[in-house]
């Protein structure tokens, strides 16, 4: 007789694939999936009953913002209690390292991420070394920001790097990726680094080839000028020798809408002539990211996630703001600096389209400690599951499934991790495929999901259904090539 510590009877096994699920069961032995299938002669300490439920390997979020969070509050209720396993940080050009001693005041909008700079590390190997020593309940992969390498080495950012700049930008870059940074990541939609050309990105990144790193990029513009911002965004992946991945895509403004069929066909032509390209989204028509006082007139709606002038006006729609302050959009937006936002700004068919795409990953890109976050930090992952896949029948039920899992693990370089195999790390989710459903909203952001019965990290339970168990096993992960 085989034994195991746990063995989940009778579930729909979504094997991360894309292949049809299969009822069968599955076995644990302390961080690692030991057998799948037929298991009636097997014994374990626990077994589960999981007929009429579904077994996935645990969700990546490939697109994060979690990297002060982790340490700040590990058990991160957000993810967990939406079946998140694995969490991928230092998007937009954003990163905690490397920040060398002395470097001052960090510029807006990063210190809104990070409100004191001693909260940063020298390098990623101190990073790491925290997260190792104080483990949250995810495991992490973290991008090494462009922002941050040019607030490490440039005295201002309304310019170019000049080249012993760009020089310095590379040694440091060349640093984090041989200590397990996964590539290098931009925001150059940012005002620290939308300065930067585009030949600076490409000097800076010719180490990633050599590291068999990413480039990953929130664009420099995602709304009149997209088409030419994923031309550009192309252009560097090609010269650095490196996939390209667009983060968050998306078409904003009225104006914009429908030219994801031309972005989209930008992507596949550059796919059928070879290059290595990618992409995620969200599963949402609003975004969320700082609030920028010319930015507010091109929405729909604006709500206010926090203000840091003002805080009492957290939660609440722009308009009524400015109503009350008897202001403009724009004046009221002034008012409350600095402070985050989420705007309605994208269109249904657009959000379809891209998520439709083969390529495309699921990222919350949520910003898990706003006082009042979008509801995508806590519903991602169940709304693609439920809305999306099983009552709108965008894609298939394991279709879903891999653009969360298998196709992340793939695109990031997490061997072992993202499928459902024997001898595969033991992260995974159990939900019901018929009641699995986001319940947060824009007037209620923090509520966790329905339908997930359990989440498991390397082996151990962090999500029992209702509430966080308190373990914290999560691990650094590093790209493999």
């Amino acid at each position: 007789m085989t034994t195991a510590d746990l063995i989940l009877r009778q579930a729909q096994l979504i094997d991360g694939t894309g292949a049809p699920l299969f009822i069968g069961d599955l076995a644990i032995s302390d961080d690692r999936i030991t057998g799948m299938g037929d298991l009636r002669d097997w014994r374990a300490d626990q077994e589960i009953d999981a007929r009429g439920l579904a077994l996935a390997p645990g969700f990546i979020d490939s697109h994060c913002h979690d990297d002060l969070a982790l340490l700040q509050t590990p058990l991160l209720e957000p993810k967990i209690s939406q079946g998140v396993t694995t969490v991928v940080n230092g998007n937009c050009g954003f990163s905690l390292a490397p920040h060398p001693a002395n470097r001052g005041p960090l510029p807006q909008p990063l210190a809104s991420l990070v409100p004191d700079p001693s909260l940063m590390f020298f390098d990623f190997a101190a990073y790491f070394r925290r997260l190792s020593e104080e483990p949250p309940s995810v495991n992490s992969m973290c991008l090494c920001g462009h922002t941050t390498l040019r607030h490490a080495v440039m005295d201002r950012f309304d310019r170019a790097a000049t080249r012993a700049e760009i020089k310095a930008m590379r040694n440091f870059l060349d640093t984090a990726l041989t200590q397990g940074a996964a590539g290098m990541s931009t925001g150059l939609y940012y005002p620290p680094a939308s300065a930067a050309p585009t030949e600076e990105v490409i000097e800076i990144g010719g180490v990633l080839q050599d590291h068999r790193a990413l480039y990953v990029t929130h664009m420099r513009n995602e709304a009149d000028g997209v088409v030419a911002s994923v031309e550009e965004t192309l252009r560097i992946g090609r010269e650095t020798g490196v996939p390209a991945i667009v983060s968050h895509h998306k078409c904003m403004n009225p104006q914009n809408h429908g030219k994801s069929v031309v972005t989209l066909g930008i992507i596949d032509a550059a796919l059928a002539a070879g290059q290595d390209v990618g992409l995620d989204a969200y599963p949402y028509i609003a975004g969320s990211t700082f609030l920028f006082p010319e930015r507010v007139d091109q929405a729909a709606r604006v709500i206010v996630t926090w203000s840091k002038a003002m805080p009492e006006m957290g939660a609440r729609d722009l308009s009524e703001i400015a109503a009350d302050l008897g202001l403009s959009l724009r004046d009221a937006a002034e008012r409350l600096l600095p402070a985050g936002a989420v705007y309605f700004q994208m269109d249904e068919g657009d959000l379809r389209r891209i998520l439709a795409h083969s390529l495309t990953m699921i990222g919350s890109d949520g910003l898990v400690a706003d006082p009042h976050p979008h509801p995508r930090a806590w519903g991602t992952f169940p709304r693609v599951l439920g809305h999306y896949a099983r009552d709108e029948g965008l894609f298939s039920l394991e279709e879903a499934v891999h653009r969360m899992t298998g196709l992340t693990a793939k695109r990031f370089g997490l061997s072992e991790r993202g499928t459902l195999q024997v001898g595969a790390f033991a992260d995974l989710v159990l939900f019901n495929p018929a009641t699995i459903q986001d319940t947060a909203s824009f007037e209620e952001p923090k509520r966790p999901a329905a339908g997930i019965h359990g989440v498991w990290c390397n082996g151990r339970l962090t999500w029992d259904g209702r509430a966080a168990t308190g373990d914290r096993p999560g691990r650094v992960l590093t790209r493999s090539s």
